[in-house]
């Protein structure tokens, strides 16, 4: 309501101000005057200056962004516009592409819908902190080389295999072929010791990885259409069509047989076993479930977890008691044998660990997950999500105490890896604890990619006999088993019957007389 007096209210409408109050007429009178006034960059003469009129339209200059201001208008623009931005953020972050809202728009934002922006944000940095695909780099590399150039199928088929997964699943069977404890290890019997034979293990790098090639490239096969919706997956090269599905095919079956030919030739029939059995459950069983049910996670730890049982089985083959008549195949013999417990512990050990890595790195990719149809965890039911991160993480502490007490480390192992265990399952928790929030997913992604090669290591260096050996080579101190070795080398030499040579009776030609 305007309070004002006639005399004003004629004065004003005739000026054409009849609807602006006396307050705001008097503000415009004395600022006309302010203006005409002397400023310090003028000269001194007094410069006069036309007052301005203020309109009706002046109030409502901002009438194309606010629209009707009466009745609440402004607040339900306002909000219309927070609403569009927030949308159209949430759309861009479902694509993939950047967020189109700038600072200044955020400002006008409510508190609750500044909140939601900020998680959004947060969910489009999730993204940036994974590694770029090693398939999509050499699939990127093959694409600018010449047609028919060989290096460019070279690159093509590395890209087909997946290589920094299967650079790990080798590894990870290295790993156990290392941990497998030899009784003569560096004692002078070394290299009369068939278990570190460099051949074995050169035949075991070799089948394993052509065994993970094939397993790869039959994956990549089975998913071309729903790989082409996901931004880490749509460059792979049968997406981008660098290599016909017959080829594909072709270099799956002859990387398959080649491998698990290899193991079988060089290593023994049950590393061959398990290493075919890898390719059936990786490409047979868990790429067909990724659609059908969560618990294909599960399969596919299941999977990373063969590779260090291939690796204790390749070198527990090798050693001398094995090689011996036994009325027990020689299967049972390396997997249910007595020395087995290592090689499950290990194996149990890259099961939990894979629980622990996958899932950080889904989380953050949920949105494209659940767009391409797989049956995700991190999707289907977030908050099991992060309980299965921390229960498996908690699962290492254990199992790494059990490679102690199994006499594969020392019990110095349990004390040193305790430290990057603690780490790995502090970062579970808050993953759990925030939901994935607050940057967790990628606290403990890094954690897991730190943890496993840590673990490994540690468990190389303190491995059981190890240090007491090396000590005692130094020093030349004598061990149990040098003197061990003396005592049957000196009962070997007693058993041998000494033959004297007979000598031969010279009779005199006068003994006869």
């Amino acid at each position: 309501m305007i309070v004002r007096s006639p005399i004003f209210a004629g004065a004003l409408r005739q000026n054409g101000l009849g609807n602006v109050c006396i307050s705001c007429s008097l503000r415009t009178e004395l600022s006309g005057i302010r203006r005409a006034g002397r400023n310090f960059s003028n000269s001194n003469g007094r410069k006069t200056t036309i007052v301005q009129r203020l309109g009706t339209g002046y109030f409502f200059a901002n009438r194309d962004i606010f629209g009707n201001a009466g009745k609440g208008g402004m607040s339900t623009a306002v909000d219309a516009i927070s609403r569009k931005d927030v949308e159209e953020a949430k759309e861009s972050i479902e694509k993939g592409s950047a967020i189109p809202v700038t600072a200044a728009q955020s400002e006008i934002l409510p508190p609750h819908r500044r909140r939601r922006h900020k998680q959004l944000l947060e969910q489009q940095g999730d993204k940036e902190f994974l590694p770029e695909n090693a398939s999509t780099v050499h699939a990127d590399r093959a694409s600018a080389l010449p047609q028919s150039s060989m290096k460019r199928l070279l690159s093509v088929l590395l890209s087909l295999t997946k290589p920094r997964l299967s650079m790990l699943v080798v590894l990870t069977a290295c790993s156990a072929y290392t941990l497998y404890p030899v009784p003569s290890l560096l004692s002078s019997t070394l290299l009369e010791t068939p278990s570190l034979s460099t051949l074995t293990l050169l035949f075991l790098t070799t089948g394993t990885a052509l065994c993970a090639a094939s397993a790869n490239t039959l994956n990549m096969l089975y998913e071309p259409k729903y790989d082409a919706q996901m931004s880490r997956t749509r460059n792979r090269p049968l997406v981008r069509k660098l290599i016909s599905p017959g080829g594909a095919l072709l270099f799956a079956i002859a990387s398959g047989v080649v491998g698990v030919g290899g193991l079988y030739y060089g290593v023994n029939p049950t590393t061959a076993f398990l290493g075919a059995l890898n390719i059936g459950l990786y490409a047979g069983v868990y790429t067909p479930l990724k659609r059908v049910t969560v618990f294909n996670t599960w399969v596919g730890a299941i999977v990373g977890g063969i590779p260090p049982l291939m690796g204790w089985t390749a070198a527990a083959g090798q050693t001398s008691s094995h090689l011996s008549s036994s009325s027990t195949p020689e299967w049972q013999d390396l997997l249910l044998g007595p020395d087995s417990a290592g090689g499950w512990l290990l194996a149990g050990l890259l099961f939990a660990w894979q629980l622990s890595h996958f899932m950080p790195l889904s989380w953050s990719i949920r949105e494209e997950y659940k767009g391409a149809g797989y049956r995700i965890l991190c999707w289907v039911n977030p908050a099991m999500n992060g309980r299965v991160a921390l229960r498996y993480s908690i699962a290492c502490i254990p199992l790494c105490i059990g490679l102690c007490y199994a006499n594969v480390t020392e019990w110095t192992f349990a004390a040193a890896s305790m430290p990057v265990n603690a780490w790995l399952v502090r970062e579970a928790y808050r993953f759990w604890k925030y939901e994935g929030q607050k940057g967790r997913a990628k606290k403990l992604f890094w954690a897991s990619v730190w943890h496993l090669p840590v673990v490994l290591v540690l468990a190389m260096v303190e491995k059981k006999g190890l240090w007491s050996r090396i000590l005692s080579v130094i020093f030349g101190q004598r061990t149990e088993d040098d003197e061990e070795w003396e005592y049957l080398d000196e009962d070997e030499h007693e058993e041998i019957p000494v033959q004297k040579s007979p000598v031969p009776m010279i009779v005199s030609a006068n003994s006869s007389r």
